[in-house]
């Protein structure tokens, strides 16, 4: 129960230290009898040291005072003590009473003696049992102490905790109710400020409708406190969007907006007197007196800055509401912009009395000036330079005024009337298309802003392109008639003349000059005969300026245009003006049309000639204009993506009514309807025109014709009319026909040289016609094997080697004599070999003639 030192711990000890440590270790006693008498000595010493138990009154029941004495070994340690207890219990008297052995006289005194011996030794042998009882006696009345105190204590304890707990829930409840009445205060005090916050919204109505209304709220306008209302009224305004659920919410909005607009209004009436009383001030100076243009320009712009910034800040409350909210309507237009266009509309009337009159005044004199008065190009220049700098101007004194260019380029192009009605009329009576090119180049060059540029246009920069684009518009739109003129005109309606079609005189006029030219250069190399005589460009050409045409070719442009066609050089020169100067559109269109009017007209020339001169003439001088037709369209850039030409086509609706008439039943509903799904209704085509097709279309034709009637001419005597006659003869046919490649081969080549060029194109057409010979060739040998003669034929063809001149060639042996008699590449220079691709775009196949682009 109790540890072995707790339970000692306040026993006093029993001798002193130093006599403990000279104690010797524990031996067995020896029994009563044999102890001496000196023991009770000893036991009284340690019994005086053990002393009594305290029965102050103050300390009743407390236990004696802890030491830390070590305890004892064995229950022998607690020998001296008892016996020195026992020892002090006895009665002195009864002690003197036995007195000793040596005061014995009688036996009655022995028998005293001997019966108080008894008792001593009797109490003496219980002693130690006796002290060990009143040990345990003590020990028990102790412990008994200690367990009632503890039993007490514990009582204390529970009472103590019994009332912690019902503090702790006094308290626990308390808490929540404190929390619950601070949650409420909480509460209450936020809905007193959500109150107070939604009342001030309200409560705003009464002094900014007093503010607003009264007499004097126009000179309030420019102030600080004024935009701070107008910035209330704008929450306010809000606050009644957001809140439509409560009671008066619509009434309230309606009411604030119309203040709002009455603010707005107020705005406007100030800026406009404002704006009124410069402008009354201005005019009034420049009616008093003549002024010049320093002065005027003080009074038209240094005036009108004076008061600007301050306006400006004023108008800026009206124009950053009208600006769309987001999320609203994206169609929808902003509630005050007829308030800001006002204003804009306003200021652009009064500068517009100021200044048109001054700008209408300077546009007249530079119309009446020497220099500029019958000329369109020197008055475009100097008088769209004269209101570029005005419109800077204006530009600038607007950006004083207003933040925004809302407005501003209309104003600009009021501004800029007068001009367009002094050059409107110019461009219209202008006939010569070259100044109208100059025109469109000046306006596009310095004018107008190139919108592939990297560098745009800066934030604070007047566009002038917008002011000058209807300027451009009409140049452009009078260039196109102009030019659509001249291809009906000069192309489409051309007749040519009996000395322009004298062909190939004309091409030997042309070599004449050439030759001249050549002959006049200092050059040491020696000119073949195969060389051009001709001084015909051989890149594309684009007419970048210069008013004639001897200035807008970069050479000789008289010689090289006097072996071209007149309406094929009308086209390049109207191709190479219009270039780059209207919209790519427009321009493709154009293109075609002239790509597609000149086509024909070479055509048409063609056909003439052929009348007068032999089909191989007509041939060669349509190759040679188409050749240089397709050559000078490819630096144009067309694009050859042409928009239908859709036409309604009404001939199937009169041939059926005049069937009908012819027949007899046109009042016959019955033919109507039989009609209806057929002929009776019109008919829409679409005409797609493609002019590189068309050009190519009708050059491969043309080359077609000229190989194929070379070739009918040379293969005459084996044609089919001819072997489909009786009693032809092969071998005379074979020779006719060597006799006939040997003499048109030359005059083959001569003719082409008085047309063409270019070597390899010659070549080219020259391998064209050889092959369609040994085509044809091989077609006769092939039908003569078939034919009733083929064995003895086949006997007397030759199979290899040199041919006999009384043998019936085959076709290879045939092919090969061919080769040598026309030379296909053998008369190319050294610097042409190896090539694939001639300068006019032809392609040459080896050796087997065939021409492709």
């Amino acid at each position: 129960m109790y540890d072995d030192a707790s339970f000692y711990t306040f026993m006093p000890s029993a001798a002193p230290q130093e006599d403990r440590q000279t104690t010797p270790k524990h031996k067995r006693r020896q029994s009563l009898l044999k102890q001496p008498n000196e023991d009770s000595q000893a036991n009284e010493r340690t019994l005086d040291a053990i002393g009594e138990p305290s029965t102050d009154a103050t300390h009743p029941a407390a236990p004696p005072k802890a030491t830390l004495n070590r305890r004892a070994q064995s229950y022998s340690d607690f020998h001296h003590a008892a016996k020195a207890v026992l020892d002090r219990d006895v009665n002195p008297e009864q002690r003197k009473a036995s007195g000793s052995y040596e005061d014995i006289k009688d036996d009655l005194e022995f028998m005293d003696w001997y019966d108080g011996l008894e008792n001593d030794l009797l109490d003496a042998s219980h002693e130690e049992y006796t002290n060990y009882q009143k040990q345990l006696d003590l020990y028990s009345s102790h412990l008994d102490s200690l367990l009632s105190d503890s039993t007490n204590t514990l009582d204390l304890l529970t009472s103590l905790s019994d009332s912690f707990k019902s503090v702790e829930t006094q308290t626990t409840s308390f808490q929540k109710q404190c929390e619950g009445l601070t949650r409420e205060q909480k509460r209450l005090t936020q809905l007193a400020d959500e109150i107070t916050q939604n009342l001030k919204y309200y409560s705003f109505l009464e002094p900014v409708t007093r503010r607003l209304n009264a007499p004097g709220a126009g000179s309030l306008v420019r102030s600080q406190e004024f935009s701070s209302m107008l910035a209330r009224l704008d929450e306010c305004l809000e606050y009644m969007a957001a809140h439509p659920e409560h009671r008066e919410a619509s009434t309230y909005r309606s009411r604030y907006r119309m203040l709002m607009t009455r603010g707005l209004t107020l705005i406007r009436v100030n800026f406009v007197n404002g704006l009124k009383d410069v402008s009354s001030d201005v005019m009034k100076r420049i009616a008093e007196r003549q002024l010049n243009d320093t002065t005027m320009s003080a009074l038209l712009y240094a005036k009108f800055r004076v008061g600007a910034s301050e306006l400006k800040e004023v108008v800026q409350e009206i124009r950053k509401r009208t600006v769309r909210a987001p999320g609203a309507n994206a169609g929808g237009e902003s509630e005050y912009l007829g308030l800001m266009n006002e204003l804009y509309a306003n200021y652009s009337a009064t500068r517009a009395k100021l200044i048109i009159p001054w700008i209408t005044k300077k546009i007249r004199d530079v119309a009446v000036a020497p220099s500029t008065s019958k000329e369109l190009v020197p008055f475009a220049r100097n008088s769209i330079s004269y209101m570029r700098e005005m419109c800077t101007y204006e530009y600038d004194l607007w950006r004083e005024w207003f933040d925004g260019e809302d407005g501003l380029y209309d104003f600009l192009e009021s501004a800029c009337e007068p001009l367009y009605d002094e050059l409107r009329p110019r461009i219209i009576h202008e006939n010569e298309i070259l100044k109208l090119c100059e025109l469109c180049t000046l306006l596009q060059t310095r004018y107008m802003h190139n919108q592939d540029d990297d560098e745009p246009l800066a934030a604070n920069e007047l566009d002038f392109s917008v002011l000058i684009q209807p300027a451009l518009e009409d140049a452009q739109t009078r260039l196109v008639f102009r030019t659509q003129a001249i291809l009906r005109d000069e192309i489409e309606r051309y007749k040519p003349k009996p000395d322009v079609l004298d062909y190939p005189a004309c091409n030997r006029k042309v070599s004449l000059s050439g030759s001249k030219n050549q002959r006049s250069a200092t050059s040491g190399r020696k000119v073949s005969n195969a060389e051009a005589t001709t001084p015909m460009p051989k890149t594309p050409m684009i007419v970048e300026g210069g008013d004639s045409l001897d200035g807008q070719w970069g050479f000789d442009t008289q010689a090289a245009f006097q072996g071209w066609y007149p309406t094929l050089r009308k086209a390049i020169w109207l191709l190479s003006r219009i270039y780059r100067l209207v919209n790519s559109t427009v321009f493709d269109d154009l293109a075609h049309q002239i790509v597609h009017q000149t086509t024909l007209s070479l055509h048409h020339a063609s056909t003439l000639i052929s009348t007068n001169h032999t089909r191989a003439d007509s041939h060669l001088f349509l190759i040679k204009h188409l050749l240089i037709l397709k050559q000078q369209i490819v630096a144009f850039d067309i694009e050859y993506v042409v928009t239908p030409d859709i036409n309604i086509d009404f001939s199937g609706v009169t041939n059926t009514f005049y069937e009908l008439r012819e027949r007899g039943g046109f009042f016959d509903p019955r033919n109507l309807w039989k009609r209806m799904g057929g002929n009776l209704l019109p008919k829409v085509v679409e005409n797609m025109l493609d002019a590189k097709v068309e050009l190519d279309g009708r050059l491969r034709g043309v080359i077609t014709d000229f190989t194929t009637g070379s070739a009918d001419r040379i293969t005459n005597p084996i044609s089919e009319t001819a072997t489909a006659k009786k009693g032809l003869d092969p071998l005379k046919a074979v020779n006719q026909i060597k006799a006939i490649t040997e003499k048109e081969v030359p005059l083959l080549r001569k003719k082409l040289d008085e047309y063409l060029d270019d070597r390899r194109t010659k070549e080219t057409l020259v391998s064209a016609v050889q092959d369609l010979v040994v085509q044809r060739y091989e077609t006769f040998y092939e039908g003569q094997m078939r034919g009733k003669n083929g064995a003895s034929s086949s006997r007397r063809a030759s199979k290899k080697g040199k041919g006999r001149e009384d043998e019936v060639w085959d076709v290879d042996m045939f092919e090969e004599w061919a080769g040598g008699v026309f030379r296909v590449g053998k008369v190319l220079g050294r610097e042409d070999e190896g090539e694939e691709e001639g300068d006019d775009g032809f392609m040459s196949d080896g050796g087997s003639g065939t021409v492709s682009f």
